[in-house]
Order: structure tokens, then sequence, then C-alpha cells
């Protein structure tokens, strides 16, 4: 009886020991976007195996800290806005801005006229007006100012916003266009009063404006459509000695990134930005853009130029389709390697390879998490809406949004590029910090950050033409997951 007592009782323990040392599921929700039809679908249900590669969270391996992510206000997506049914008009703003919807923390505007205008302007149009009496936002009170104003009402969280200037008016340059040529000396202090005046106006209508750019891609368009040109060493003198001044003396807290154009150039300009402690101190930080490839993220790039300024910030502060004409409602198309950009026709020959075809699902998705595993910490869209040509654009330089509408027959498509950028401005949240992992599966892409809430996000993206299986770890706790072939997943462990 004896024995028998201690038989049961080491079979108790062995139990009781077998039962602890079973790993804990983790606690989740899983979302997935994929070429097969879903658009941002809750999955409940997984295809597992044994074997399957482990993806290692690390959250104690912390690297930068997520400023945002977002779309922008342009003229003609708000002039679309414009001119749809009240209902669809709301439907596109809750989309983007909602609770239920890619609640976008992280914006951006353009100051005076751009391409994605509808003509150019400038709310500085009178001639040697060096005090600028004559300055108003008029331009911007029938559609851009209503936009954001729409915006900020359905956002829980609100957003920060970034405006850029593609063009000093045509008279404070030296070719007296509003295309191409430089600003001439003697306007300086007025074109950085210029930032000033904006801010203050767009504050009477109860917008913040969280930060500028100095100038929209400061190497040129070719002289296509607005621009302005500046060397790093224009950029960094105008900055330190006009433009941060300026904005110090009439009391404004405002954001100031240098920059704003490829990544393929960006060593030279952080370089001059960040030279010394005199050069830098108005400089916040860098803004990029993605036009030099269709492919590659220049990861050495973006490495260069956080080590260069690691508490500065680095933002993805333009990208979208360009070159192309929407495909009305064909998300197989958006999923498929046909896409071209402005480089597939124009680019050098030495840089033809950068440019090839590519599915811009795949495109956006790439360079986000790319950029993420980077050190960029924000990233934002081009146009918020464009139409079924990829305008209006006055230069008629049609792009493609993430939604298409037709105004004349008041219809909206929900492209799935808008469900990619949700899976991860939705749940990776302003103040989140990208965290460490451990991924074995070169093929599936992976990101990963902590939310100030403590809840972590993932997300991978696999291009295969087969879905994948893997197990997802955290600490003692782990998760046989899988995700489908072509498709693009949001993990949230609470």
């Amino acid at each position: 009886m004896k024995q028998f007592n201690q038989i049961s009782y080491i079979l108790i323990i062995s139990l009781l020991i077998s039962s602890c040392s079973v790993e804990q599921k983790l606690d989740l929700e899983v979302y997935e976007t994929s070429a097969a039809g879903k658009n941002w679908s809750s999955v409940t249900e997984f295809n597992v195996e044994k074997g399957a590669p482990v993806i290692k969270l690390l959250p104690e391996e912390k690297f930068q800290k997520i400023t945002g992510f977002g779309g922008s206000f342009t003229e003609a997506s708000a002039s679309l806005l414009n001119a749809l049914s009240t209902e669809n008009r709301q439907k596109i703003i809750e989309a983007y801005f909602g609770d239920d919807g890619a609640r976008y923390s992280l914006t951006r505007t353009h100051m005076n006229s751009c391409d994605f205008s509808l003509s150019n302007y400038s709310y500085a149009p009178e001639e040697g007006d060096m005090e600028l009496k004559s300055f108003s936002v008029e331009e911007d009170k029938d559609d851009i100012i209503p936009f954001i104003k729409e915006a900020m009402a359905v956002s829980s969280d609100g957003f920060k916003i970034l405006a850029s200037p593609w063009t000093a008016p045509p008279w404070m340059k030296d070719n007296n266009d509003w295309r191409g040529g430089k600003l001439l000396p003697e306007y300086k202090d007025t074109w950085a009063l210029f930032f000033s005046k904006y801010l203050d106006a767009y504050k009477e209508e109860g917008i913040d404006i969280w930060g500028f750019t100095v100038e929209n891609e400061p190497l040129g368009n070719d002289s296509n459509w607005e621009s302005m040109h500046f060397t790093p060493e224009e950029m960094t003198e105008f900055v330190k000695d006009h433009l941060g001044p300026q904005l110090e003396k009439d009391g404004h807290e405002v954001k100031i990134l240098g920059y704003d154009q490829n990544r393929e150039h960006l060593q030279e300009w952080v370089d001059e930005m960040f030279r010394n402690e005199e050069s830098s101190k108005y400089f916040d930080g860098t803004a990029i853009h993605w036009y030099a490839s269709t492919y590659d993220v220049f990861p050495k790039a973006l490495q260069y130029a956080h080590n260069k300024a690691p508490d500065k910030y680095l933002i993805q502060s333009e990208a979208c389709v360009d070159a192309e004409v929407p495909k009305w409602r064909d998300d197989q198309w958006y999923w498929s390697k046909e896409a071209t950009d402005w480089g597939w026709d124009w680019a050098p020959e030495k840089d033809k390879p950068l440019h090839p075809k590519y599915a811009p699902v795949y495109r956006y998705a790439r360079d986000i998490i790319g950029c993420m595993n980077n050190w960029v910490d924000g990233w934002i869209d081009w146009n918020m809406v464009l139409d079924t040509q990829g305008g209006p654009n006055w230069f008629e330089n049609w792009c493609v949004a993430p939604v298409i509408v037709d105004p004349e027959k008041d219809e909206v498509y929900f492209t799935p590029i808008y469900y990619t950028l949700m899976h991860f401005s939705k749940y990776i949240r302003p103040g989140a910090e990208r965290i460490g992992f451990e991924n074995p599966d070169d093929s599936l892409l992976v990101t990963a950050a902590k939310n100030p809430d403590g809840s972590i996000v993932v997300v991978a993206l696999n291009q295969e033409m087969e879905a994948k299986n893997f197990e997802l770890t955290l600490g003692e706790s782990s998760q046989m997951l899988s995700i489908d072939a072509q498709a693009i997943q949001t993990i949230v462990i609470k």
C-alpha cells in the first residue's frame, strides 16, 4: 500500500511538472489581405504543421520610436471629395481616419500649388511684397482645409501634419517661373517669413502644423511642374541663417526636416545638414522619397542617415504608384507584376535595372517593412484620393492612390493598396517602439513594434505562390500560425 502511494505521488508530481512546462498560447488577433480576395479579414483558423520555422520576438531589443503612418491632403484629393455625395465623402474620411478605418496618424500637405493641384497658385501672389502683406490661404478654404477639419473630427487620437512647399512664388526666384530656378538671395528672409505666416494662417483655421520639409525634391523634377532647386549647402544655410531663426523669433515650435527626395543621394545631404552643432541646430530630421527604385529600399543609406543623426527623425514623406493610370475595380492588377514607374521609360541607362516592373501591393509592403527595419520612424503615402484617370493633375502627371473615385457616377473603389497601408497604420501607433526578432525564413518579410499600451504588432508579407506556416514565440508563449499565398498579415498580441 505504501509503495502504491509513492507511485501515485510520483505520477501526480510528473503530471504537474508536465502541465507547467506546456507553453502558453499567445492572446492575439490576426488580420489578412491577400490576392485571393481577403481585404483586412479576421483570421481565426490556421493550417499548421510541425517543424514550421520559429519567429521569435525580442521585445528587449528596442530601436526607433514610431512617429506615424498616413497619406497626404492634396488639392486633387480634396476637390474630388467635394464632387462626391456627402455619404461617399464621409465614407472615405472615416476609412482613413475613423476608429474602424486605417487610423492615419501622420499626414502631409503642400504649401502653394503642386502638380496635384488644379492650377498654379501662391499664397503671396503680389510681386515684391517683401513683408507678405498680401499673404492669404484663401485658395485652400474650399478644399484642403475642410478636408483636414473633417478628418480631425473623426480621428480619435488626432494626427500630425507635415507641410511641404514645391516652390516659392515665381517673383522670388531667379527664373521668375513656377518650375525650376533658385530662390534669389534678397528673398531668403521673405521666404522664411512665408513659413511663419502659413503656420499662423492655418492656426487661425483651427489646424496645427506639426512640421515642415524645407523643399519638396530640391534636386528638381526636370522642370516639369512646380519646383525650386537647393544644394545641400544652400538648404543648410537657408535653415541655419533664415528659416530656423525666423520661426524661433515668432515663437513657433515646429519640426524642420531637410532634404525630401530620393534615398540614393541621402548620404551627401545628411553629411552637410548634420556636419556640426551649428549646421544641425534647427534640423529636426530628414525626409525621403522612394522613387529611386521599384524594389531597392537602400538600407545602407537609411542606416547611414540614422547613424549620422541618431536622435533625429527619419521620415518617408512621399510614395505612390507613379506614371500609371489606375486600374478600376481590378484587384488582381495591384497584386500582379505589371506596374511601371517613371524610370521604366525615362531613367538613365545605368539606372534602368533599378526600375523593373513590380506589383504595387508588394512594393508598398516591402518598402514599409524595409524602412521600419532600417530606422525610418514615419511613412507617408501621397494622394489619398484620385480619379479614374489618375488625377486631377494640371501637368497630367497621372498616378495611383489607395482610393479611386468616379465623381460623375459617385462611385468609390478601395484598392488593395488601401488595405496594405492599413496593415501598418491601424495598430502600430505613434510612440510605439520597433522591437527585435529572429526570423529564419528569408522569404517571409517581417517587422514588429511594441505600442505604448503594451500590445505588440507584427506585420508579415508572403510574396510566394504558396501558403506559409510559422510559429510565433514571445517569451514562454507561442502560437502556430499560417499566412496565405500572396498575402499581408497583421498580428496583434494583446
